[in-house]
This record gives structure tokens, C-alpha cells and sequence, in this order.
């Protein structure tokens, strides 16, 4: 019976063929499906071949270590040339947005105290 070996929902697409080129280099059986349209299914790659499990999240494990190393290399790098993003950068850039963010964190806290706020009232 196949495995869930890794699901490619909210991955990158550079994520997604990175992936398939690593399952493929290493001669695993996988193949893919799909959400479909009312998204009811499953967005992943699957292994055929159970016996190879191991040796597939092991593959993928040392993948995953090794783009989570290049993230925070080039993350840093970008602090240290002053072009990471930050709060006031993104504030900059796209005032309306944050804004509309900041009101509507407002307002789901409001909405959310507001019943308490009511028993002190009593």
C-alpha cells in the first residue's frame, strides 16, 4: 500500500520540483495527486513502495536540513546588506495593506474582549 511521503500543500513550486528531482535522482517509486477542484483531497507525493519508507524520509530529512541552512544563510545575508524586510519596510512599501492588517487585529480583539469587558460591568 503507498505512503504519505510529502504533501505539497502551501510549498513553493521551486519547493515541489526540488523535491520530485531529489525522489527521482534517488530511484524512488513515487507518484502524485491532487486536491481536486473542492480541494477534498490530498495535495502530496506518495511512495509505491513501502520497503523504501526509510530510506525516503531519510533522503528528505537531509534535504530539508539543507535548504533550511541556504534559507538562513541567504537571510542573513540580506540583513547584512540592510535588504531583509522588516516592519517598517513592509510599512513603507505597502502603507494601505498593514494598516488594514493592524485595524482588523484590532478588531477581532475587540470583538473577542468584549463580552468580558461587559461582565466587569455587573
Amino acid at each position: 500500500m503507498a505512503e504519505l511521503l510529502f504533501r505539497l500543500r502551501h510549498v513553493t513550486d521551486e519547493e515541489a520540483m526540488e523535491v520530485r528531482d531529489l525522489l527521482a535522482a534517488h530511484g524512488f517509486d513515487t507518484y502524485e495527486t491532487q486536491a481536486g477542484f473542492f480541494r477534498l483531497g490530498v495535495d502530496a507525493i506518495w511512495l509505491r513502495n513501502p520497503h523504501q519508507h526509510d530510506a525516503a524520509i531519510a533522503a528528505l530529512e537531509a534535504y530539508q536540513a539543507e535548504r533550511l541552512e541556504r534559507a538562513q544563510r541567504e537571510h542573513q545575508a540580506a540583513v547584512e546588506r540592510g535588504d531583509a524586510e522588516t516592519l517598517w519596510r513592509r510599512l513603507a512599501a505597502h502603507p494601505l495593506q498593514v494598516v488594514l492588517v493592524l485595524l482588523a487585529v484590532g478588531l477581532i480583539a475587540a470583538l473577542t474582549l468584549l463580552p468580558f469587558l461587559g461582565l466587569s460591568r455587573t
